[in-house]
């Protein structure tokens, strides 16, 4: 594995989602700002992780068939006018459009970066390569809030979003170094793939196990901004610092936590272990206060759920087909993206109607579900693939 491929991945994941945890802190505020209720906040933030459940699929086949960079320059494009498009509205329906078209181009980076890495390194060192990434990706967790809470002090909400567009442009610049490399496909079949990994072993519980994990984070990173002022009473800026922190206790996770998954032989385990343990936090934090109590309880639970997803991601990648790694992690952004949009637009109505404690509350015990339903599936799956096909005996003569 060698630095010179991989270092433009790192620093092109890290910067957009930099860009993308500093519009999912700021779009909540400014939603608030035009008088949007809860469940408008939840619907923003669905919108953006649909639109990029419904392009990844696409994206990872056009990153086989024209090569990774290709994707990276779409996205930073879509992203950066998009989010230009948030900070210059003065209404939540453009708002929405805004965030749909931004989701558009995270779908594509998400996947073409994925795929970009498993092209770069081999197969018994995935785990750590992508803890690596993903400790980038945290990394702009940590920047993209902690610039846009400092922007605060100095700047209103809109010229915030504004500024901290300029991070799309790090990708822009990088793409040309992000591997060009195609893979042997001539045909726009997306189904063919997808059913040869939905013939391996481990598919039906993988996709299940994401999609858990997924509903329970995206709805925490969807509401936690607006429980922070709503709730907890805190400032923007303490909102921004209180994310930060869990983005530091997520990334310090990830090098330790490649090498766990990378010698493991149970990623089924590790993953229900990480989504229940995260749950659990998620059950206890509406009734905590102030703002030490919820950030050192979050940033206590947060290694475990990022633990899960390295997992996943190798995973995905190990049920890819071949010349189709694009399609495979395709499929995870938008299993991923699915997840995030489904959680807040689900329990969304719940936070709006019946508070706080409710709505985290039932995510959190659905996520706890997902995951026990996951290694249920995972150790049935080999005995339901084993059983026969049942025939039909031929009709009776004269009948």
């Amino acid at each position: 594995m060698k630095a010179g491929r991989t270092l433009p991945i790192y620093l092109s994941a890290g910067a957009f989602f930099a860009a993308i945890a500093a519009r999912g802190f700021l779009v909540p505020l400014r939603a608030h700002e035009l008088g949007a209720d809860r469940f408008q906040v939840g619907l923003l933030f669905s919108l953006a992780t649909f639109a990029g459940a419904a392009l990844s699929l696409p994206a990872g086949l056009l990153a086989d068939r024209f090569g990774r960079r290709s994707m990276v320059i779409f996205s930073a494009v879509t992203g950066g006018a998009s989010q230009v498009l948030i900070a210059a509205s003065t209404s939540i329906g453009l708002d929405e459009v805004a965030q749909a078209i931004g989701g558009l181009g995270a779908g594509a980076a998400q996947a073409a970066l994925f795929a970009a890495l498993a092209d770069a390194v081999p197969g018994s060192r995935l785990g750590r390569a992508m803890g690596w990434m993903t400790l980038a990706m945290q990394i702009g967790f940590l920047v993209g809030p902690a610039l846009a809470g400092g922007l605060l002090a100095f700047m209103d909400l809109r010229a915030a979003l504004a500024v901290t567009t300029v991070m799309y442009l790090l990708p822009l610049g990088l793409s040309p170094l992000i591997s060009g490399a195609r893979a042997a496909v001539r045909s726009w079949d997306l189904v063919t793939p997808l059913r040869e990994m939905g013939r391996k072993r481990g598919f039906p519980a993988a996709i299940l196990a994401l999609f858990g994990a997924t509903l329970v984070w995206g709805t925490v990173q969807a509401y936690l901004p607006i429980f922070g002022k709503e709730a907890l009473g805190l400032s923007g800026t303490m909102i921004g610092v209180m994310i930060a922190i869990q983005a530091v206790f997520n990334g310090v996770a990830r090098i330790p936590g490649g090498r766990i998954v990378d010698r493991s032989q149970r990623k089924g385990v590790i993953v229900a272990v990480g989504v229940i343990g995260y749950s659990l936090a998620v059950l206890v934090l509406p009734h905590t206060g102030g703002f030490w109590a919820p950030t050192i309880l979050l940033s206590a639970a947060v290694p475990m759920l990022a633990i899960a997803y390295l997992a996943l991601g190798v995973a995905f990648t190990n049920l890819a087909p071949e010349n189709g790694t694009g399609v495979a992690m395709g499929l995870y952004s938008a299993v991923l993206f699915l997840g995030l949009g489904v959680g807040p637009l689900l329990f969304g109505g719940i936070m709006n109607s019946s508070g706080y404690v409710a709505g985290f509350s039932a995510c959190a015990v659905t996520a706890i579900v997902i995951a026990v339903a996951e290694l249920l599936v995972r150790a049935y799956e080999p005995a339901l693939r084993r059983r026969p096909a049942v025939v039909v005996p031929p009709p009776a003569p004269g009948t």
